[in-house]
């Protein structure tokens, strides 16, 4: 038989260095399905739904760096996938996406599960085409691959199951992939930035996700500007590490010191971040960007300077130019900030002997102390990103993955099945709220299916915990936020998957030991108290009038057992 559309799709994905692809089969991906067959050298990893693919997919990709592959059938099967690509395009990772369509004769006349995919997922790429007969594959899949990497997000092939039928003889590709560039900004704009670090007296640094593999020279600038270092999300786990310059987070899940250091600086360098919270940074501070995007530069605020340079190379020519500051005050006064801050957070995520209830910043902490050193976690969004920001320690060999800049729920289960297929011998944990959990829960399926010993812990407070407490101090009553939830343990072990409930904080400890020491996949359900506040870094008089106008309005509907609950949990710890 002839080689066909689908068999080169097949031989180049896998010259091109792709070792897995993630997705569900269906009737349009028939025969793209059994060329992976028949090449052998690709896995499928075979996913209960297509939007769990493409999670798996961007995980991959965030970890490796390289291109990573999902795919869908035609119509509703494709449709599944656009919530994960939307999550790695703003995470700026490598994806591609197979979207089969309907027969290639039947389109435009509102056939069988007839869509438009390809003006359906232009939102979500950089490249999306439309291949309508074979002799086009070789250009469209290859210059996808190529946008993929090159701009560092996500690029969709459409091709009918028709067409992926017919033959194709064309040579596979001698070069598929390009190499990071090196970028750097003109010489006059590097002494421009260096003027203004050199003129100013209070430098703060504000690093982000573009500061991966950069961790040393990040450092090393901080010791030359006697400059504290904030971390936005993204970048905890490229910065957090044995670095003597870190006072925390800022932002809404972030530390009083984070912000403080922000806020009290004459001059401000952004280092590969789009940190998105305007009312966070400094009002009275010169502000200076450092970013490989062009369209990042000022995006959030107005700039003294921006310069367009990958991280590590700009810094590498912008030393030279840097004065070794003496003056340690301002850094002085940030560390200071951040030990105390570091303490007050550290102190809420103790559990005595005589408590009664979980909180979750215990529950993160000794997910933290027992995780091995190379673990790599994912985090739901909502209340369990902020336990795993504040609480989760970066060694430079953990990694941390979550939806941070789309904010989807139900990322964290299908982003770890992406992780223990890509790295089977490391340990992958899904830190799960329950209602991300329950969204999505039919992946627990997978974990059997592929043989992925996954550890997930599901954070079990029977409420939507984030968006209730968005709701109380914007001064709304709590609506619609309560979670029923099953005994999660019980049902984990009638589909054959370990799973162990704790309701008590003396019993979590030796859970703990026993899941992460189970070989296979397992499930911890960890009953937490509902009524835990997450408190930003600074809190306002308009916070105080809201929150106010919340407890009032608690009172009047007869929830005067809640606001009980909500004291005790928060202000008699």
């Amino acid at each position: 038989m002839s080689r066909t559309a689908a068999d080169y799709m097949a031989e180049v994905l896998a010259l091109a260095g792709v070792k897995r692809i993630y997705g569900v089969v269906g009737d349009s991906l028939n025969g793209f399905t059994d060329a992976l067959r028949r090449l052998k050298s690709i896995e499928w990893v075979h996913v209960r739904h297509e939007e769990g693919a493409a999670f798996a997919a961007g995980a991959e990709a965030h970890l490796t760096g390289k291109l990573a592959v999902c795919a869908g059938s035609c119509g509703p099967g494709n449709l599944h996938l656009i919530n994960g690509l939307f999550d790695a395009h703003r995470n700026r990772v490598p994806v591609l996406a197979i979207a089969a369509h309907i027969p290639s004769t039947e389109i435009g006349i509102d056939y069988f599960q007839a869509t438009h995919p390809e003006s359906l997922f232009k939102d979500c790429s950089h490249y999306v085409e439309l291949v309508s007969n074979p002799d086009q594959l070789p250009q469209i899949l290859l210059r996808a691959m190529r946008v993929a990497v090159g701009r560092q997000g996500v690029a969709v092939v459409v091709i009918p199951g028709d067409v992926a039928l017919r033959a194709l003889e064309a040579p596979l590709p001698r070069w598929s992939l390009p190499a990071p560039p090196v970028t750097l900004p003109r010489k006059r704009e590097l002494e421009e930035l260096a003027e203004l670090l050199n003129a100013s007296s209070r430098v703060t640094i504000l690093g982000g996700a573009g500061c991966a593999g950069e961790h040393d020279r990040v450092i090393e600038l901080a010791r030359k500007l006697k400059a504290p270092i904030v971390h936005a999300l993204r970048g905890k786990e490229h910065l957090e590490f044995n670095n003597p310059f870190d006072v925390g987070m800022t932002g809404l899940l972030g530390f009083a010191s984070g912000y403080r250091a922000m806020k009290d600086c004459d001059a401000l360098l952004m280092l590969g971040t789009d940190f998105p919270y305007r009312q966070f940074f400094p009002q009275n501070a010169r502000i200076a960007q450092v970013d490989i995007r062009p369209d990042a530069l000022g995006n959030r605020c107005p700039l003294d300077i921006g310069v367009v340079g990958s991280i590590g190379d700009t810094l590498e020519s912008l030393f030279p130019m840097i004065q070794d500051k003496k003056d340690t005050t301002h850094l002085h006064k940030a560390l200071t900030d951040y030990g105390k801050a570091r303490a007050d957070l550290d102190a809420l995520a103790e559990s005595g002997p005589d408590n009664k209830r979980i909180h979750p910043q215990y529950v993160n902490w000794l997910v933290s102390e027992l995780a091995d050193e190379d673990a790599i976690f994912s985090c739901d969004v909502g209340t369990p990103v902020a336990w795993a920001a504040r609480y989760l320690k970066m060694n430079g060999r953990r990694r941390l993955i979550g939806s941070f800049s789309h904010g989807s729920m139900a990322n964290a289960l299908l982003q770890a099945i992406g992780a223990q297929a890509t790295f089977p011998k490391r340990q992958v944990i899904s830190l799960s709220g329950d209602g991300g959990f329950t969204m999505m829960m039919g992946e627990v399926v997978t974990l059997i299916q592929a043989g992925l010993p996954i550890k997930v812990v599901v954070l079990n407070n029977g409420t939507l915990g984030f968006v209730e407490l968005e709701m109380k101090a914007s001064g709304f009553l709590d609506v619609g936020c309560d979670l029923k939830n099953p005994n999660f343990a019980d049902m984990a072990q009638a589909m054959g998957i370990k799973g162990v409930r704790v309701e008590k904080p003396q019993d979590l400890r030796s859970a703990f030991q026993d899941v992460l020491s189970h070989k296979g996949p397992a499930l911890l359900d960890v009953v937490t108290a509902r009524q835990e506040l997450v408190m930003p870094p600074r809190t306002t008089l308009d916070d105080a009038h809201k929150f106010g106008s919340f407890i009032l309005k608690a009172v009047l509907d007869g929830r005067a057992g809640q606001l009980v609950d909500l004291a005790k949990e928060n202000l008699t710890r």
